[in-house]
Formats: structure tokens, sequence, C-alpha cells
């Protein structure tokens, strides 16, 4: 027998969050077994890393920074992992699992992971050793797979890529393909009625990798679930929240942790500061750090005070200036700062389309004079 739980992706962040907490749930009895992993891209790293997992021993996470005011320094074993699989050579293993065992999957496969592949056809689903190229087809082919033999036994399934509602997401993307590849009508009903795709959000900062595997982490961590019928869960641990309101702990984490990164950036880029500065260093700069506790306060905390959300906002805001100041992060700005005029268009103009939408009497100075000068809305002295 195979594991009842498929993971796509050997990131370091599935290894300190996802593998983790089944790590320490199955500890207590609280999982519903162990982790199958399957390494998706082909750089020798990757393969390095496949391999290492496939060892007995477990990895190490080593969870460094504050936690409630104190320093949290300590290594702990990730051992949920049971068998590392690379999809170009273990395919036939992959699809049998999936087929006989696997009860959930869970993936993170990256900003581009939802890409299809044109070379991507029907024809992989005739063929047991074929291994489509993107995710999307893969999942597609094991769900076919698995229909095939067990039309009445669908699988939960937990895309943990930071998309907005993934799980939704990633369904329609895998009928939409199986709509274009002339599937039965019949399965199509399977993927939308008997699997079950959830919802989720991911929160925790995994600052770098231990060699040959393993990961450095920040204490904080969240797994915000979607409450879905019928679903399975991997696992209970006391970082997974489950909710019938996601959109609530999105609006958080986009609109305080990644707002005030980009913000940082924002001030970074137009004082050309020094390719070294880290988060903690903006923490510790006297004008940077009262610039975003000015932004937080004044322009982020009255929207959600307008929702009903200020004391769950006054709380995380403060997890989030802890993890900002956690001395064990190198988070160079310059890395947050990659890609900034897109993040900006997600991250800030969002919250200042929210604030109209309420009505606020905030004007949110800082946020809209930013907006204006990258070219997303009028000057603010011009809109009306």
């Amino acid at each position: 027998m195979s594991e009842p739980i498929l993971q796509f992706g050997t990131s370091r962040f599935l290894l300190a969050h996802v593998a983790l907490f089944v790590s320490q749930a199955l500890e207590r009895g609280d999982a519903i077994g162990g982790i199958s992993v399957v390494q998706t891209t082909g750089n020798p790293v990757s393969h390095a890393r496949a391999a290492a997992l496939s060892q007995p021993g477990g990895y190490p996470v080593r969870i460094r920074g504050r936690e409630h005011g104190a320093v949290v320094d300590k290594v702990v074993l990730g051992n949920a992992i049971r068998a590392a699989w690379i999809a170009d050579r273990d395919w036939p293993a992959v699809r049998r699992a999936a087929i006989d065992d696997v009860r959930v999957i869970v993936s993170n496969t990256g900003d581009t992971g939802y890409r299809l592949d044109e070379q991507d056809s029907a024809a992989v689903l005739e063929n047991p050793a074929a291994v489509p190229r993107s995710y999307p087809a893969k999942l597609l082919a094991l769900l076919h797979a698995r229909w095939r033999e067990r039309a009445h036994d669908g699988v939960s399934i937990f895309p943990c890529e930071l998309v907005e509602n993934n799980g939704d997401t990633l369904r329609e993307i895998v009928i939409d393909l199986a709509t274009q590849w002339s599937l039965p009508e019949p399965f199509v009903g399977y993927l939308r009625e008997r699997c079950i795709w959830v919802n989720s959000l991911v929160d925790r900062i995994v600052s770098e990798p231990i060699d040959p595997v393993g990961a450095v982490a920040e204490p904080y961590a969240l797994w915000a679930i979607e409450r879905r019928p019928g679903m399975e869960l991997p696992c209970t641990h006391e970082n997974i929240v489950l909710t019938d309101d996601l959109r609530s702990y999105e609006r958080l984490k986009l609109f305080f942790l990644n707002l005030g990164h980009t913000w940082l950036a924002e001030r970074w880029l137009m004082e050309q500061r020094s390719p070294s500065q880290t988060v903690l260093d903006a923490m510790h700069d006297a004008t940077m750090r009262a610039e975003v506790e000015a932004v937080w306060q004044e322009e982020v905390l009255p929207v959600f005070a307008a929702m009903g959300m200020r004391d769950r906002a006054l709380d995380y805001v403060e997890s989030v200036r802890e993890r900002f100041l956690n001395p064990y992060l190198d988070h160079r700005i310059a890395d947050i700062a990659q890609n900034h005029v897109a993040k900006i268009q997600r991250r800030i103009l969002p919250l200042v389309e929210l604030a109209r939408s309420l009505s606020l009497q905030s004007d949110q100075p800082r946020l809209r004079s930013l907006l204006a000068k990258r070219g997303f809305i009028a000057h603010p002295a011009n809109d009306n």
C-alpha cells in the first residue's frame, strides 16, 4: 500500500508547512496517514532533494524567530514523507497510488503551476507510462485513471498556491481541459461532484533551505481552509483553521503583511537604498518604520474597522510586526521588490477600492499617492 496523502512539490515551503503539520499530527494520531511526494521539475537540485527525502530518518525544520514576545530557536523533525517520486521516472507508481490509496492531494507548484502546456493531449490517458507536462494535465490524468476503476470514489484536493479561490480555480482549469479533450460527461460529473476542490490560504515565511533537505522557518504558521461538504482533511493541527469566511483571512494577509512588504519595497526603490537591506533593517530604520506603521494604522486599519474586524486586525498586525522584527530572518527587500508594479496592483489597489466601496472618510493619502505615481488612479488632487 502507498500513503493516503499525495503531495505535488518538494519545496522548502511545503516541507515546513503542510508536511510538517502532518508529521506533528501523526505523533498524536490526528492524521489520516503519511505522505508520498511527487517532484515535478527535473533539475539536479530537485532530484537531490527527492533522493534525500527517500532516505529514512526524516528531515530537519529549524523554527527561528519571535513568538508572543519571546525568541524561539528550535529544530523539529519532519517524518511524514514515506516515499519521494520523480514524475518523469516514477509516473506508473504515482498513477497506481492515485488509483488505489490516495484520499487527499496537496500541491504548491509555484506562480506558474496552473499554466497549461500545448504539448499535452488526451493521448497521455491511454498510456500509463506517458507523463503529462503541466500540473493540471497531470492531475487530470490521475483522476481519469482513478475514475476508470473507482467511478464513485473521489478525493479531496487542497491547492496551496497563492491564487485567489485556488480550489475553484484549479477545478475549472481541469474541467475545461477535460472538455477540450472531449472526455466523457460522466467523468466531468465525477470531477465536479465526487472530487472536493478546497479553497485555502497558507501563510508562513520559510526563509532558506537546509541541505540536502530541510528548511528554516518562522514560528508563525497558518493554513486557513474553507469548509466544503464532504472534504477529508489530511490532519487536524493547531495551525489549521476551518472557516466559512476565508476571504477575511485573505484580506488580513494581503493588506497587512503583503501590503507592508510592498510599501517597504516602494520606499527602498524610490530612495535607492542598499541592495542588502532586509525587512529587519527597515524596521530598525526610524523613518521607514514610522511610515509603514502609519500606513497600517491610518490607512489599512480603518477599512477593517468599517467591516467590523477591528479587533482581529489589531491582533493580526501585531503578529505581522513581530514577524517583520524576526532577528533570524534574512528577508531582503530587493527580493520583495521583484514584480513590484504587479504587486502594487494586487496588494494596494484593491484596498483603496474597498475603502471607496465602504464610503470611508479616510482618504488614504499615502497609498493613493503611490497608486497615482504608478498610474493606477488619477492624482488624488484630481480624483473626485
